[in-house]
């Protein structure tokens, strides 16, 4: 039987815990040392370790640890949607099959009450480069993004809700994850929106507010479409790279699930990218996804189509930001008011919310 690695804090991940890891894969190894080299709270407090080690140089020597946040408010968020446990089922359970460059993995645990550990391998230690969370990507590197979001959501395309393997990930969880969400819409945006000031053009304001309070409404019309799994949280900040920046990775799969592929497009487009560049090019790179499902066995993708559930799908976008900010130390403060900026100016460039039926108005748009 493997033994515990769960961890709360960062005190917590001693030479005794490090062992228990690396016993996982090479039970001749033992463990000399280890320095914790960084610590990130946010919605999860990420710490990286420097271990020290006698074995292969397979192991990793840098580990990536994901333990529950130590901020209160965003603890408070994330333990009843069990967040974190959910990534460390996706990689117990899913990760294999998912055809997405990841980070290896070390260990996974999670346990009812008791909380949630995940060791990553750094990627820095296989020379790969994290994104942060406000950097602006080319037009080139968004280009690799959708296609592989393509691949992914090819690989998953109208399969994922007959699939029993994968019926969790619409389970009891995801459904009081949806309900707090829906609660707690009205003050969230009402906060956010003060808070970001005028980085939100006033012309949004009266819009968002409304979405909030038919949050329910908007979210099954978001969802009225052929379901794959998404990632759901695809900003630069959980993107990974090589040294040249061909290829990509994707981090922090605590938000997994079934719904629309294009809402990741929507997500990563209106985060990524500045303004300007978005608008100079989301219509192809749009077009390019479109492509990339066609080429992985998806049929009948219709483009005018996509561009309608693109657009409808960056109300989600804008209203995560602005959640981030009104909850408070879920994400460096100067990278959410960035991502604020690119959102807001993607809900107002296509119109976002007016794109949103809400059955609860009689069909109506906001």
């Amino acid at each position: 039987m493997k033994q515990s690695i769960l961890a709360s804090r960062p005190g917590d991940l001693t030479v005794a815990w490090a062992q228990q890891v690396v016993d996982r894969h090479d039970a001749d190894t033992a463990v000399s040392n280890v320095d914790v080299v960084a610590v990130d709270v946010g919605t999860t407090t990420r710490v990286c370790v420097a271990v020290e080690h006698d074995g292969p140089d397979s192991l990793p020597s840098r580990w990536f640890v994901k333990l529950p946040s130590l901020a209160w408010r965003a603890k408070t968020i994330t333990a009843l949607p069990q967040l974190l446990h959910t990534e460390v089922r996706f990689y117990n359970e899913l990760a294999q099959s998912v055809p997405l460059n990841k980070p290896i993995c070390l260990a996974a645990q999670s346990r009812f009450g008791w909380g949630a550990t995940l060791v990553l391998a750094d990627v820095a230690e296989f020379d790969g480069i994290a994104s942060a969370a406000s950097d602006t990507l080319t037009f080139e590197q968004a280009v690799l993004v959708v296609e592989q979001l393509a691949h992914c959501h090819a690989r998953f395309w109208n399969s994922v809700n007959n699939d029993p393997n994968y019926r969790w990930l619409a389970g009891p969880v995801r459904v009081l994850e949806d309900f707090l969400g829906t609660v707690l819409a009205v003050p969230l945006m009402k906060r956010g929106l003060r808070q970001a000031g005028t980085l939100i053009p006033p012309v949004l304001h009266a819009s968002a507010v409304q979405y909030a309070r038919h949050r329910r409404s908007a979210m099954r019309f978001l969802s009225d479409a052929p379901q794959t799994l998404v990632h759901h949280d695809c900003h630069p900040g959980n993107l990974f790279w090589n040294k040249d920046r061909s290829k990509v990775g994707f981090l922090d799969w605590q938000l997994v699930r079934v719904g629309e592929g294009v809402s990741d497009v929507a997500y990563f487009l209106s985060t990524a990218l500045s303004p300007e560049m978005r608008r100079l090019h989301e219509a192809e790179l749009l077009a390019k996804y479109a492509q990339a499902l066609a080429d992985n066995g998806v049929a009948g993708v219709d483009n005018d189509l996509l561009m309608q559930r693109y657009r409808v799908h960056l109300v989600y976008a804008f209203e995560a930001m602005i959640v981030t900010l009104a909850v408070g130390g879920m994400m460096n403060l100067d990278c959410n008011l960035e991502l604020i900026r690119r959102t807001a100016a993607a809900v107002e460039d296509l119109d976002a919310f007016s794109a949103v039926r809400i059955k609860a108005l009689g069909g109506r748009s906001f």
